[in-house]
């Protein structure tokens, strides 16, 4: 009986390569998170109108979600170097337009070309690693360097906006781009290979237009509950959304050649990686809004140790990342994601059980270290479930899930969390204060802080006393919820792959 060989394992130039695939990814996700802290600086030179102002922030992600599964298409059809090389160029030239920027809606354009640009990189450089590693241990151990580049760029992308802000001008953190994306164009010919579908057909542009609709109508109508509450407007966009994609999915299935294989969801190993991926997502994304403000609001930490609170969370996410693959290599990989799963909803639990800084950072810590398996070896699954001509269209939709499931979360547990809040602050309501006090203070915590400045010291350290516990209730509360959630993801992932061989899955 012959024995098949074994794949052939990477060199210096893969791992070489690795490391040009990362960098661009870094800078894709830490410009989610740059302009931060630019808020203040920007409204005063370019003077932007409130929803300007969103949209300075907001069309960046919304072009990325949009794009990803068009892009993720089109570099299985173009070559999915060719895709990277494109996109890093155009992401180049983006960053130019947006430091030089001198009107606000110029800014807001330079986001959405950014954004544009942005949805090459990831479901590019990931079908890359797919090609470049074809042995099952390195794949991972690539993957757990690609999802930490991920990560570290998100985590320090508050802090890179805050030193350059305090040294340069705002346009610096676009100019930072710039020489990435240059070194990526330099070496990227040299060491990554290239890859297309030689069976690809033409881009089906309804489909595009269907994909890109479904995904900007829902994500921004849930954003905007997230922000202003349920309203009929927001509700009916959602709506309108969530019916253009299912007219994309009944497209895709009566499509020679669709942007999304319907077929993948008949593997069981393909849907039980990605509804943990997004059911984690949702729980860490509606979260983390709440974190981020109850290390200033509550706990009174500058922006800048705010900044460095947030570091254990994304280190751990780095170091899970990198140590997911050691231990798949010595247990089934159904059991890695389930007791990931399992410690990270415990660390959700410890979370809504406690309050202070010294319960949040080990409590994010262990989230972050039970969240890393998840997203390392859940896309690592995602991948080689898929025919390797269709690598880049099912790291996009891993992507969009992440995306779809983070604007969720944030919208509803958002929301939920708010609702909490109000319910705490009215419970506590100083006397005295009217029904101008009361819609302030309940708009957000933020609102409620400004107030508490501006009335009589009695009033205002009772109001802030009342805001600051009602919203430490919403954080426990929704972390309760991330803990049910991930914990639901734990028991899905169980039975979905219960007696399911992944070894077998195709490398």
């Amino acid at each position: 009986m012959s024995l098949s060989p074994s794949p052939p394992r990477a060199t210096a130039r893969e791992w070489t390569g690795l490391a040009v695939v990362a960098l661009p990814c870094l800078v894709y996700s830490m410009d989610l998170t740059v302009l931060n802290l630019a808020l203040p600086v920007l409204s005063r030179e370019l003077q932007p109108s409130g929803g300007q102002l969103l949209w300075i922030l907001d069309i960046y992600g919304f072009f990325v979600a949009g794009f990803l599964i068009t892009m993720g298409t089109l570099g299985d059809r173009i070559g999915r170097r060719r895709l990277l090389l494109i996109g890093a160029a155009f992401f180049a030239g983006a960053s130019a337009l947006a430091a030089l920027a001198d009107t606000a809606a110029l800014l807001i354009a330079a986001r959405a070309l950014l954004g544009l640009a942005g949805a090459t990189i990831a479901p590019s450089t990931m079908a890359l690693i797919r090609n470049m590693f074809h042995d099952a241990g390195q794949r991972q151990f690539a993957i757990g360097i690609w999802i930490a580049a991920f990560s570290l760029g998100s985590a320090i992308g508050p802090l890179v906006g805050g030193v350059l802000l305090e040294y340069f001008h705002w346009g610096s953190v676009f100019w930072i781009n710039v020489p990435v994306m240059a070194l990526t164009l330099a070496l990227g010919p040299r060491l990554l290979p290239e890859y297309r579908d030689p069976q690809a057909g033409r881009l089906d542009l309804a489909s595009v237009a269907l994909s890109l609709a479904a995904v900007l109508l829902t994500i921004y109508g849930l954003k905007q509950m997230a922000e202003h509450g349920p309203a009929a407007g927001s509700l009916a966009t959602t709506l309108l959304g969530l019916a253009v994609g299912a007219l994309f999915v009944r497209r895709q299935g009566r499509i020679d050649y669709p942007l999304l294989d319907v077929r993948l969801f008949a593997h069981a190993p393909f849907c039980a990686a990605l509804a943990a991926y997004a059911l984690t997502c949702l729980a860490m994304f509606g979260v983390y809004i709440f974190i981020t403000q109850y290390l200033q609001l509550v706990l009174g930490l500058t922006p800048l140790h705010a900044g460095l609170a947030t570091l254990p969370w994304a280190l751990s996410f780095v170091a899970g990342s990198l140590l997911a693959p050691t231990l798949a290599a010595r247990w089934p990989r159904a059991r890695v994601l389930v007791v990931g799963l399992v410690a990270a909803a415990l660390g959700f639990g410890l979370l809504a059980a406690g309050q202070g800084l010294w319960t949040l950072l080990p409590a994010t810590v262990v989230m972050a270290l039970g969240m890393a398996p998840v997203f390392t070896i859940g896309n690592e699954i995602i991948i080689t479930t898929a025919p390797p001509e269709r690598a880049g269209a099912a790291s996009a939709l891993s992507e969009t899930a992440s995306e779809f499931s983070g604007a969720l979360g944030i919208a509803l547990l958002g929301s939920a969390g708010m609702v909490v809040y109000r319910h705490g602050l009215a419970s506590a309501w100083p006397t005295g204060l009217g029904a101008d006090a009361v819609l302030a203070a309940g708009a957000s915590l933020g609102g409620a802080v400004h107030l508490a400045q501006v009335l009589p010291s009695a009033q205002g350290a009772a109001l802030l006393q009342a805001a600051q516990g009602g919203f430490t209730d919403a954080l426990q509360a929704i972390a309760l919820v991330g803990a049910l959630l991930v914990g639901a993801a734990a028991w899905l992932v169980a039975r979905m792959l219960r007696g399911v061989d992944l070894a077998a899955a195709p490398h």
